[in-house]
């Protein structure tokens, strides 16, 4: 019989090792409270791709790079915010996921690693409720804008 202490360590290193490289490399497509953890616990970083007024009318996701897609250097900047995260998965994110699985159909497609897929996006899919529903954390476009790194600008 497990301690209470041995029980919580093992349940901690099982969660460090869920959001681990290696394990998003064989799970690119992650639950938006799964994402969150991740985020909370600096393991994950997370690109809303959706355009700028989306993420005004909305806001963005708290600790989310904006990066919009039909920006013309969008894909540098997406390799640029993976290069940032050091190893950590960078998850993907738009309205409702469509995009955001498109996007990541061609990474598949050209075999880049590094990237999930938030499922559900911003304000949910049928089926799924989004980021907003979950009550999950926002900030306004303006302070996202303001904590985006240099490099992705």
């Amino acid at each position: 019989m497990l301690s209470r202490r041995q029980t919580f360590g093992l349940f901690a290193s099982s969660t460090l090792l869920a959001y681990s490289p290696a394990w998003a490399d064989n799970h690119d497509v992650w639950a938006l409270d799964t994402l969150h953890d991740a985020l909370k616990s600096d393991l994950a970083r997370l690109v809303d791709i959706r355009r700028p007024e989306e993420w005004q009318d909305t806001g963005v996701a708290e600790g989310a790079w904006p990066i919009d897609m039909t920006h013309p250097r969008f894909g540098e900047r997406l390799f640029a915010a993976r290069d940032l995260a050091a190893g950590r998965p960078v998850a993907l994110i738009c309205r409702t996921g469509h995009r955001s699985g498109l996007v990541m159909s061609k990474l598949r497609e050209a075999k880049t690693a590094g990237f999930v897929d938030a499922v559900g996006g911003m304000l949910g899919a049928p089926g799924r409720s989004g980021w907003i529903e979950q009550g999950l954390p926002t900030v306004t476009r303006e302070a996202a804008l303001a904590a985006l790194p240099s490099e992705l600008a």
